[in-house]
């Protein structure tokens, strides 16, 4: 017989119960992979967590006794759109930057390159600032914030004086607001204003209770500036902005001064927040040419206002979700603590477990290009939509030697093909302007090109001040051959053969027949381009001379092999185009092949010369093994050889986006250890640019929320490490699909679903021990395509909507 237990104090139970389950349900958050969460306010940016619908985004730092909330809408840029004929006779200058190469004088073929140069892109503006002051101040405890990405709400809660304050954030796409909820638990404990503010030109005043602001952006007035000549008697210049804010409120008082709005002894209320502009396209006005963006935002304001917070939110999380819920990823078990998400960045960093967070930044990534990528040809920027500075890194433009195209790697693969259509749309509007820049730069009369630098008026022609900069970044026009394989890629994971026929393929055509124009033969009567500079990178001669001008570029002509395969895959599918089809395909046996030097590297040069920085970020000369596909270790093996070879001579130490490319590379390569070592040092925690500490980490990873440093941040990182866990589980060309082909050894077991592949096909799989233990492929649109595992091969033939289990 048992002896009798003495009774337990009851205070000691109730105190056990609540540790439990206080302990289990901040544990589910922490171990969530979909909840980044913390335990202080943000201070700075890059601790903040933002919110988007694909136009507006805002930044939520989450104060308790102050609130700030920087706002954004992807339209507001400066500028007008660009006069593409600056400079009508730049490409004379062509022939003797080619006869300098041609008798190698590199020296002088460098300063001549700087000719062929124009303006500078326009610069991605900031629209305001919302701030939200209590009017009680104090000290806030059991203060919680987080960022839910399953459904893209973000909570503050916290407790002060003996009340419990809380507010809901999100940012509708549905209804094109933003809606912050605040509520108290003590009956009128809600006292605070609320003013706007803006790093522009702007005005603010209230009228009807609704606060206003109206400004416009700035015309930048660089040099080498001109204006197309019908804007030349417009008086008003600039993309003109309004933001409305309204607090509806359930009690208390709602009173306006002539700058902000206050509500007093409130105990429920919530705020609004709309935005507009008169952007009206690339090639229209927007000061004369615009739409009513006051009108705009108040049809908007006023829209939401007759509607529920509860029906807002439904609509918003059910417009979220159709698309975030597609992928799942499950990594095993994980024995990672209960930690605020910047602290399990520090606790990762340390060579600890995380499964759950490696997901999580999957995840966020997917997070990231819904939030910010949903406007038709304005895609999402260096900084996706999340911009304060009036003057931002790099203006926070279109860089398209790498970044522009990294930032939508993972549209396809990670079932968000919609998010795609803004740079697809946006390559169109390329085109229009390129064709002019094609004749006026580079003396081509077909076709169309686009360089380093874009914005939002798709701007195209070689940038560098009309000769004022630096050749190795400036003067480069391949980026339609490289944005041109993104409508393969769209077409391919999609079978839209509509799509490619009204929209992709002219302008696949346009991008091939500007590089077939701009080509020229060397000496052994290969095409080759000339002049050619390889991205932001520079040779290094016997004689000392560093330069970036030369001809026969490799990462060129592999822009070049990509755009023509995938261009003439487009004209068989489409069967038409049959005599350009042969053309390229003569050009394409011609082309100047790859080398490779004498270190067992790809070489970069046209003859293998030394680079100046040998672990230079970019690898543009190993565009072919990703993201083109003309490499491979089963088809190429030589080259792909000499492809990991060139990375192993750069190491893994470099920039944020530059991690995320090699990544991609190494699980290209079938190295899955060496891209799961570079994808955690692409999560190792980086403090904020602004934080002063006495050891503080600096350099390429991760910022507090989650955000990728360049340093600094650069959003690009974000899609590129996103792409790679796809890439790592799922690698397919119009032929294959291989399954699980650079499996790490610390995701020996796992299961993913949602994850697309080429050729219009769905994956679901189960593994265990690093084998698939249950996949079921499915086809959008019917298909046959060859499934892979290791060393086993099963070929797959289905009907349009069928599905079948495979087992290996």
């Amino acid at each position: 017989m048992k002896p009798k237990q003495p009774p337990m104090n009851s205070n000691l139970i109730k105190t056990f119960f609540v540790l439990l389950f206080t302990s289990y349900g901040t544990n589910i958050s922490a171990q969530s992979k979909n909840v980044l969460w913390y335990n202080k306010p943000a201070e700075f940016f890059e601790e903040s967590l933002v919110l988007g619908n694909g136009k507006m985004g805002a930044t939520v730092f989450g104060g308790a006794n102050a609130d700030k909330i920087y706002l954004n809408d992807i339209t507001l840029w400066s500028g007008e759109p660009v006069n593409a004929n600056m400079s009508p006779e730049a490409y004379k200058n062509i022939p003797a930057v080619r006869e300098a190469l041609k008798n190698e004088n590199y020296k002088l073929a460098e300063e001549l390159n700087k000719k062929i140069q124009g303006k500078n892109s326009e610069s991605y503006a900031p629209l305001g600032t919302l701030e939200i002051n209590n009017s009680e101040k104090g000290k806030a405890v059991n203060y919680h914030r987080e960022l839910d990405i399953s459904n893209a709400v973000s909570k503050v809660s916290y407790e002060m004086a003996g009340i419990k304050y809380t507010r809901e954030y999100f940012v509708s796409a549905p209804d094109q607001i933003m809606v912050i909820k605040l509520t108290a638990d003590q009956k009128g404990a809600l006292n605070f204003d609320i003013n706007l503010k803006s790093l522009l030109k702007s005005e603010v005043s209230v009228r009807n209770n609704i606060l206003v602001m109206t400004g416009s952006s700035p015309i930048h007035e660089n040099a080498g500036y001109t204006v197309s000549p019908k804007y030349l008697n417009i008086q008003e210049r600039g993309t003109k902005f309004t933001a409305l804010v309204q607090i509806k409120k359930t009690d208390g008082k709602i009173t306006s001064s002539r700058e902000s709005l206050t509500l007093k002894d409130a105990t429920e209320a919530v705020i609004y927040i709309s935005t507009a502009t008169s952007f009206n396209g690339f090639d229209k006005n927007p000061a004369n040419e615009g739409p009513d963006d006051v009108a705009i935002a108040l049809q908007n304001l006023n829209k939401t206002l007759v509607k529920p917070f509860d029906k807002l939110k439904e609509n918003h999380i059910a417009d979220y979700q159709k698309f975030y819920n597609r992928v799942t990823l499950d990594l095993g078990k994980t024995t990672a603590p209960d930690l605020p998400t910047n602290e399990r960045l520090l606790r990762y960093a340390d060579g600890k477990e995380d499964k759950n967070l490696e997901i999580l930044y999957f995840n966020y990534g997917r997070y990231l290009l819904i939030s910010s990528s949903r406007t038709l040809g304005v895609p999402a920027n260096l900084q996706g939509i999340w911009n304060p500075y009036l003057n931002p890194p790099w203006s926070s433009n279109y860089t398209m030697n790498i970044n522009l195209e990294e930032n939508y790697w993972l549209a396809e693969n990670t079932n968000l093909s919609e998010m795609h259509l803004p740079l697809l749309s946006f390559i169109k509007n390329l085109s229009i302007t390129g064709k002019i820049t094609a004749k006026t730069f580079y003396g081509v009369n077909e076709g169309w090109a686009a360089a380093h630098n874009s914005d939002i008026w798709a701007m195209t022609n070689p940038v560098g001040q009309f000769g004022k900069e630096d050749p190795m970044w400036a003067c480069w026009p391949m980026a339609g051959a490289w944005l041109s394989t993104h409508i393969w890629e769209h077409y391919i994971f999609t079978k839209d053969l509509t799509y490619l026929k009204k929209e992709g393929y002219p302008l696949m055509k346009g991008a091939a027949e500007f590089c077939l124009g701009w080509m020229v033969t060397d000496k052994n009567g290969n095409f080759i381009t000339s002049p050619s500079t390889s991205p932001e990178n520079q040779y290094k001669l016997s004689d000392g001379f560093v330069g970036a001008t030369f001809y026969g570029g490799t990462a060129d002509l592999a822009m070049i092999r990509e755009c023509f395969d995938k261009t003439i895959k487009a004209s068989k599918v489409l069967n038409i185009d049959t005599a350009f089809r042969t053309k390229l395909e003569t050009a394409l046996s011609k082309l100047h092949p790859y080398q490779i030097g004498k270190k067992g590297n790809l070489q970069e040069w046209y003859f293998d010369w030394d680079d100046n920085d040998p672990k230079h970020r970019h690898q543009s000369q190993l565009f072919g093994l990703f993201p083109g596909n003309h490499i491979t270790p089963s088809k190429t093996p030589d080259l792909a050889n000499a492809a990991k070879q060139t990375l192993e001579i750069k190491g893994d130490e470099t920039t944020g986006w530059s991690k995320g490319w090699r990544i991609n590379l190494w699980a290209r390569l079938w190295d899955g250890n060496r891209a799961y070592k570079m994808f955690r040092e692409l999560l190792r925690y980086v403090d904020p640019d602004g934080k002063k500490t006495e050891q503080p980490r600096r350099g390429g990873g991760t910022y507090p929320n989650l955000f990728d440093a360049h340093p600094p941040f650069q959003i690009d990182g974000n899609f590129g490490g996103a792409a790679a866990v796809a890439e790592i589980l799922v690698q397919s060309d119009e032929n294959e699909i291989r399954l699980l082909p650079a499996l790490p050894d610390a995701w020996e077991e796992g299961s993913v679903k949602g994850i697309c592949a080429r050729g219009g096909f769905d994956i679901e799989m189960n593994w265990s021990n690093k084998k698939p233990q249950k996949v079921i492929i499915s086809s959008k649109t019917g298909g046959k395509t060859t499934l892979i595992f290791g060393d086993k091969k099963q070929e797959i033939v289905l009907k349009k909507g069928e599905n079948l289990e495979v087992k290996f």
